[in-house]
């Protein structure tokens, strides 16, 4: 096995006060890596930096930083600040409790942040340079996001309430039931029974003493606002004036939710506590509303049609004044994921992902528009103030990091280094794009990863990965699990196709996807594999293929298809029977749209030609040792789908092992439970495709 244990040495780099447990503050690991390979503990002891946020006149960046404990089994997040130029870096705070959503007030004096610091999430205010902190919201349940009115007199903050009966508001005899009597869909949702739902609510705000008694703008409504699981405090907006709320909503309960994606920009006045649905008749997802600095236009991201979560993400907006909207990135066959205005309230600074790089473009209400950024890279977030840009950046190559950007030559400068001294020390395999034909003939863009001290003359056992969404573009992510470099560090080469369904590449590739789970896409993994298995530094004849959620349906699909290309699988959080997953998933507007219908529906061809490509109904084609992984919280793709594959495969002698997680959902969020997974990965790759 390649892969060496990183010695971890100094669990933090500044003294701080114990926990009421007396575990040590989760503060920076100083990583060794005498051998310059990046492992699984190196891996987690990377700093996860985010959220970097402009002081108002410019000239500084705050910026959150989570350090994770393997020993403590959870991570802790510290905010940082920096000049724009990059010097007089300094943390400024220490402690147990991570800080989040931090924003610069009072004219950059301060910073209000969420910190859960008296026993539930609440808003905080401290002094620029991290002293004087003190409690400001004392809100009962606790607050998960909040966004400040201009003049910062009043905030806007979101918290759950209640939502729909539990059993012992029905049999308040019996307190100790655990049972709930279900009646309607959308019970359960990603990873948590539906019990409650988040709600804005509206108060008076003192950065010096408290905040005052709060105002449901849901009161009494049972919707979600902002909408679960991913969405957060972007999907509201103060108006310049403070006058209006804007916030997005999709206004239905139970199988009317779980069956529409259609959400809407509503307009809440704050002094007549009136609302108004601006986006009326717009039938996809509304959402990210954001109001020009003059007042005069909200800007918003549009998907046209409902129940398609994956619909191109249109840049839309609306003169406030005479109700006109404008579609600007018609011409733009790519999707808008940020978007801010400029001063000038006749242009938008947004991020959009063309080709496999996510870069920052400006769009002006002309519909002109250009690209700021460039490179080999992925720009996650931005902020802008008084012409000055500050950026999160990753690649295959690095992990994410705050750069201050020209926007108008977009030369980007890092300010942030808080991994360099890992990265100085390892060794990175090259990530280079490589255009492969596909079977009908079109040009697919597929990085491909090489080992550290590549050597041509070598050969290497190779990894098929297999992109989960199922419409999330191989871009140039770096991720903390399915990380590319680490496949890279083990020793092989690591073939990483964007094939048909993934955005970046026009909404025709995209779509083709759709309806045809078993079709092109699948033709497309294999004809990247193929191409790059003719190299002769690749060995042909110890191919892996591996893959999480949809990437987990792919490899469940190839183990019955592949017709003994590969020698080893793994699969993460799959898809194994599609007719189980239609009927125990719980947003049906995505098995909808994607699978075609339901499977019972004999006369929809689409439906039945997904269903018929179920790999569960190829299972006496499997020829292949599969590791399985799953989690107990996925209600997203139940582990009965994980533990039904490897089950099958046992059945049919095939070696199999499974990973199962009670404690983890669809993703793998604990650091011991994270490491776990990569030593397992790759001994089971090692394994079949080392001899």
């Amino acid at each position: 096995m390649v892969m060496a244990a990183a010695v971890l040495t100094g669990a933090c780099t500044q003294e701080s006060p114990k926990t009421e447990e007396q575990a040590p503050l989760i503060g920076r690991t100083e990583a060794n890596v005498p051998d310059g390979l990046l492992t699984p503990e190196v891996l987690y002891g990377m700093a996860r930096v985010s959220d970097a946020k402009l002081s108002p006149d410019g000239t500084k960046v705050l910026y959150g930083v989570t350090f994770m404990s393997v020993e403590q089994n959870k991570g802790n997040r510290e905010l940082f600040v920096v000049n724009l130029d990059g010097t007089d870096k300094r943390q400024l705070t220490f402690t147990p409790k991570s800080e989040q959503n931090a924003v610069w007030i009072n004219g950059g004096g301060q910073i209000a942040f969420l910190s859960s610091e008296s026993g539930d999430s609440q808003i905080w205010v401290m002094d620029a340079d991290g002293s004087n902190r003190r409690q400001i919201s004392r809100h009962e349940g606790g607050i998960s996001a909040f966004l400040l009115s201009p003049v910062e007199d009043k905030v806007l903050f979101v918290s759950d309430v209640k939502y729909g009966q539990r059993t012992a508001d029905v049999y308040p005899d019996l307190p100790k039931a655990s049972g709930r009597v279900i009646d309607d869909l959308m019970y359960k949702h990603w990873d948590e029974w539906v019990e409650t739902v988040p709600h804005p609510f509206l108060a008076s705000f003192d950065r010096e003493g408290t905040m005052g008694a709060a105002t449901d703008l849901l009161e009494g409504e049972p919707y979600e606002a902002p909408m679960k699981p991913m969405s957060g405090i972007e999907d509201m907006a103060w108006s310049p004036d403070g006058r209006f709320i804007a916030y997005a909503c999709r206004k239905k309960t139970g199988m009317a939710y779980a069956l529409s994606t259609n959400s809407d920009i509503y307009l809440y006045n704050i002094e007549t506590k009136l609302t108004d649905n601006l986006t009326e008749g717009m039938q996809g997802y509304d959402t990210m509303p954001l109001f020009s600095p003059d007042g005069a236009y909200i800007a918003w991201v549009s998907q046209e049609r409902d129940g398609y979560e994956s619909d191109k993400k249109r840049l839309f907006t609306a003169n406030l004044i005479t109700g006109e909207k404008q579609y600007l990135t018609s011409e733009f066959d790519y999707n808008t994921d940020a978007l801010q205005w400029l001063p000038d309230s006749r242009s938008l600074y947004i991020i959009a992902c063309k080709e496999a790089l996510t870069h920052i473009w400006q769009i002006d209400l002309d519909k002109q528009i250009r690209q700021i950024t460039t490179g080999q890279y992925d720009y996650t977030g931005m902020d802008a103030v008084a012409g000055k840009i500050v950026a999160l950046r990753q690649s295959m190559e690095s992990p994410t990091e705050v750069f201050a950007v020209n926007p108008e030559s977009g030369e980007a400068v890092e300010i942030s280094f808080e991994n360099k001294a890992v990265m100085d020390q390892l060794t990175i395999g090259k990530s280079v794009p490589r255009l492969i034909k596909t079977t009908d003939n079109k040009d697919m863009l597929t990085w491909v990863v090489y080992p550290p001290h590549f050597d041509p003359n070598k050969k290497y056992p190779a990894l098929l990965y297999c992109q989960g969404g199922p419409q999330s573009t191989v871009s140039q992510f770096w991720s903390f699990r399915w990380n590319l470099q680490i496949m890279a560090a083990n020793g092989y080469i690591v073939v990483a196709p964007n094939r048909r369904g993934l955005p970046g590449f026009g909404q025709e590739w995209l779509e083709q996807i759709s309806g045809d789970y078993g079709g092109q896409n699948m033709k497309d993994y294999l004809s990247a594999i193929d191409e790059v298995a003719k190299e002769p530094y690749v060995d042909a004849a110890h191919l892996g293929a591996v893959g999480a959620s949809y990437g987990g349906f792919s490899v469940y699909w190839l183990a019955g298809h592949h017709d003994k290309r590969f020698k080893a699988f793994i699969a993460h959080a799959g898809i194994f029977n599609l007719e189980q997953q239609y009927v125990e998933t719980e947003e049906m507007w995505f098995a909808n749209w994607d699978m075609g219908g339901a499977y019972w529906d004999k006369g929809n061809a689409v439906a039945q030609r997904t269903f018929a490509n179920s790999p569960h109904r190829f299972i006496d084609k499997w020829d292949t040792p599969i590791l399985v992984s799953c989690g107990e919280l996925d209600y997203r793709i139940l582990a009965s789908q994980g533990m039904s594959a490897f089950n099958a495969a046992k059945l049919r002698g095939i070696p199999a092992e499974l990973l199962i997680y009670p404690n983890e959902n669809h993703w793998i969020t604990q650091p011991q439970n994270g490491i776990l997974f990569q030593r397992t990965f790759f001994r089971w790759l090692d394994k079949w495709l080392k001899e």
